[in-house]
């Protein structure tokens, strides 16, 4: 099932998702994970987070191959995209010079800014057989984790930018807020339920 992706301005992308419960079905919870793969890759993301298919839980999805596969930076050491879901995920570690790089978000269309991010985590997380792994994460893929981990903290990459930039956007999150967005793919607004 393909999810419309909820828009800036719905309260759910500002609220801290909750903890998936262990007496999820298996079937349930596998079934979620492949409609937001399949979500994320009809809108061409690279990560979606249950918050942005309007599900206030604690469970986020990446396949950081198409941001390695397009890293220009020839002097970085090669990168290998990571497929992963992760739930219940807590960010450990942060570390390393924090490095700037224009981020954007299927929640917010048309809108790109750059974003100051660390390039080294560490996060625990369940994976989709609900097995606990902490594993270390560096460059596009550790920016990904982190970009949909703040989803589920209710940030926004929008909330990480000067207030300067802010000021400047500022007209067109209201447009996006109001419905007023182009994408090419199904989204929904808030205040407007069925879409």
């Amino acid at each position: 099932m393909i999810y419309p992706i909820v828009a800036y301005g719905d309260p759910v992308l500002k609220a801290r998702a909750k903890d998936i419960p262990a007496d999820l079905s298996a079937d349930e919870l596998q079934k979620l994970i492949a409609d937001m793969y399949d979500t994320m890759y009809y809108a061409h993301g690279v990560g979606l987070a249950a918050p942005q298919i309007g599900k206030s839980i604690r469970l986020f999805v990446i396949d950081s191959a198409p941001m390695t596969e397009d890293d220009e930076d020839d002097d970085a050491p090669a990168e290998a995209g990571v497929k992963r879901a992760f739930i219940n995920p807590v960010m450990v570690k942060e570390s390393g010079e924090e490095w700037p790089f224009e981020e954007g978000c299927l929640s917010i269309p048309g809108i790109r800014e750059r974003v100051f991010r660390q390039p080294d985590i560490i996060i625990r997380y369940e994976d989709e057989n609900r097995q606990v792994r902490e594993e270390g994460f560096s460059g596009m893929t550790a920016r990904v984790i982190q970009h949909e981990y703040d989803h589920l903290e209710g940030v926004l990459f929008t909330d990480k930018i000067s207030a300067f930039k802010k000021q400047i956007i500022k007209s067109k999150l209201a447009r996006i807020a109001k419905g007023d967005a182009k994408a090419d793919y199904r989204m929904r607004f808030a205040g407007q339920r069925g879409r």
